[in-house]
């Protein structure tokens, strides 16, 4: 999707009904926690009704004792003390209601995040190839933190609707052609809430979308310091990043226009308009009574109370459309159906001897153009598969469908003659044990990046692992030996160290298949032949599928196949292959030649 196209998605307004919905699946998360809001909204009801006895009780102060010249200091007093009374209570219910939304809130908000990052554990690995990083943090951090302050919105409307309710009934009791006047003002603030909702939307759809573009650029000059620095792209990246929170910040502008046109500032000259044709109508000369002081006070009061809970939500809908818009980002991941593929677990299937069969496997990632083309082979138990081939040609499309990552549907792969989509997910993660050409490396210590947190590995295991694939070496030199600190991404380790580290940690599972992609492109030739060793050893009773970059670290490979546009061209041992003067020949005769 190109920039310009996206920017013209991003200006679309989303639907009021979509709005609602969106509204409503948010509120499905809030009650999960009925007991918080039921007392919150308990409480928002007792404030409501004291805002409305409160006046109520000063009018019939003021009509009944205050105009009487005979008034004790004792009525007085009293009547003081009631008002205090109530205002106390007043508070203490206030007080309430928002302690008890608040923890709702906080509670929901946790559980929306919680279930958003399962969520994103269960998508398959197309879905992360498809979507920028910083995208994903962004909605995980800064959307979910948004709807905080758009669950706060809910208490506002709460309050407000008990508050604009009361204030009405108070009103038309107190005064009902006087109460048709302020009522005559409401369809108008709903137009205006209408009005609001319908242009801020796309407003607030559009800054949203930039944020998470600047959390993108962020992330990507992050990871990518080192590079940016290398080839002088300090300026670029900047001027790039300049041009985004340029664009980030006119979209801020233009949100404070509607904002300060259509929020509060229009609904307190409503409220100033409704309070003086009151007023006028009140003191009207044509009036057949005369309306005492206390009723014009309450009344007044009462008006006060009607519009300042809509100038309090006008005020909130600015957090309301930034969560509808945060809440329709969110909902986009958790109504995503791009699982990772399924498998059709029989329970009680385990791998036993690791013989790996493809029976013509063709497999496309995007459904249009196939990447792999009728692929077969088949490694026996013990024996060492080595895949060789250009880039682009297949080979680590072979470990995606083998490890299960993405989806393939033609052929079949089988692991003990049983279709790998037969076999429980734990079983396949436990006996297939991957290693990566780039290791990732967690915030810790050595040996909880070995043990990944899986308490049933010992320590003993830990460093016979670590003994076998030769890493015990460096390890041993280190201070704290396998307690020593590992930073983010292992960066005060060498690329072949952390290598060796995740040999270690795929390992000490005791997988019955080994699979290797690239595994020793990044590493020294001294690492290398530290690994080769350990490799020797560990291959025995296991099955091993190698891609590999060095061809000599297949020479000893029982089988090889040679991958040209993800079709098999050639097949054979070392020997066999050379003999074969083709693909392979050529490039094993070009590695030695530069040595």
């Amino acid at each position: 999707m190109d920039n310009e196209h996206m920017q013209s998605v991003w200006s679309q307004e989303i639907p009021v009904k979509e709005q609602l919905s969106i509204f409503k699946r948010l509120l499905r998360f809030v009650m999960h926690f009925k007991r918080e809001m039921l007392i919150a909204g308990i409480g928002a009801f007792l404030v409501s009704v004291i805002n409305v006895l409160l006046p109520y009780g000063l009018q019939y102060f003021l009509d009944n004792y205050l105009i009487k010249t005979d008034v004790t200091s004792q009525v007085i007093l009293f009547a003081g003390l009631l008002y205090a009374l109530g205002s106390l209570l007043k508070g203490g219910l206030q007080f309430t209601y928002e302690y008890f939304f608040a923890l709702g809130s906080e509670k929901s908000l946790e559980g929306l995040r919680g279930e958003l990052y399962q969520k994103l554990h269960t998508l398959g690995m197309r879905y992360f190839d498809q979507t920028p990083a910083g995208s994903i943090v962004s909605r995980v951090t800064n959307d979910t933190m948004t709807l905080s302050n758009f669950l706060t919105v809910l208490s506002s409307v709460v309050m407000s609707f008990f508050a604009i309710f009361s204030a009405l009934v108070a009103m038309f009791t107190t005064n009902f052609l006087a109460g048709l006047i302020v009522l005559a003002f409401l369809p108008l603030l709903l137009l205006i809430i209408w009005q609001y909702s319908k242009r801020s939307s796309k407003l607030y759809r559009n800054y949203r979308e930039r944020l998470s573009r600047i959390n993108t650029n962020l992330n990507e000059s992050i990871e990518g310091v080192a590079l940016i620095q290398q080839f002088k792209q300090e300026e670029r990246m900047t001027a790039n990043f300049e041009q985004e929170n340029a664009a980030l910040m006119k979209t801020r502008f233009a949100m404070i226009n509607l904002n300060s046109l259509l929020l509060s500032p229009l609904t307190s000259f409503l409220y100033s308009l409704a309070l003086a044709l009151t007023l006028m109508y009140f003191g009207f000369p044509l009036q057949k009574t005369f309306v005492p002081a206390g009723v014009v006070y309450a009344f007044s009061q009462y008006i006060s109370q009607f519009f300042n809970p809509i100038a309090n939500m006008m005020d909130q809908m600015t957090f309301f459309q930034d969560g509808i818009v945060a809440g329709k980002r969110i909902f986009r991941i958790l109504d995503n159906t791009d699982y990772e593929p399924a498998q059709e677990a029989q329970q009680g299937l385990t791998i036993t001897q690791g013989k790996i069969e493809f029976k013509h496997v063709s497999f496309s990632y995007d459904g249009e153009h196939e990447i792999l083309h009728d692929i077969s082979f088949t490694v026996n138990p013990g024996e060492t598969l080595g895949i060789v081939g250009h880039t682009g040609s297949g080979k680590s499309s072979i470990i995606n469908v083998m490890m299960r990552f993405y989806e393939f549907y033609q052929g079949e792969v089988l692991i003990d003659g049983v279709n790998i989509k037969k076999y429980p997910k734990e079983e396949l993660r436990a006996k297939l044990g991957l290693v990566l050409q780039e290791p990732f490396m967690f915030y810790g210590d050595i040996n909880s990046n070995i043990r990944l947190y899986n308490d049933q590995i010992s320590d003993q295991q830990i460093e016979a692992a670590a003994q076998t694939v030769q890493a015990d070496g460096f390890i041993a030199n280190l201070p704290d030996k396998y307690h020593a600190k590992v930073g983010e991404g292992g960066s005060e380790f060498s690329q072949g160290q952390r290598q060796l580290i995740s040999f270690a940690r795929t390992l000490v599972t005791d997988p019955k298949i080994l699979v290797l992609d690239e595994a020793t492109a990044n590493v020294d030739t001294e690492t290398e032949t530290l690994i080769q060793q350990g490799l020797k050893s560990l291959r025995k009773g296991r099955t091993t599928l190698a891609i590999a970059h060095r061809l000599s670290t297949i020479v000893d490979a029982d089988q090889i196949i040679v991958l040209d546009e993800g079709k098999i061209v050639e097949r054979g041992t070392h020997e066999q292959l050379l003999t074969q003067k083709g693909y392979y020949y050529n490039l094993y005769t070009l590695q030695n030649s530069q040595k």
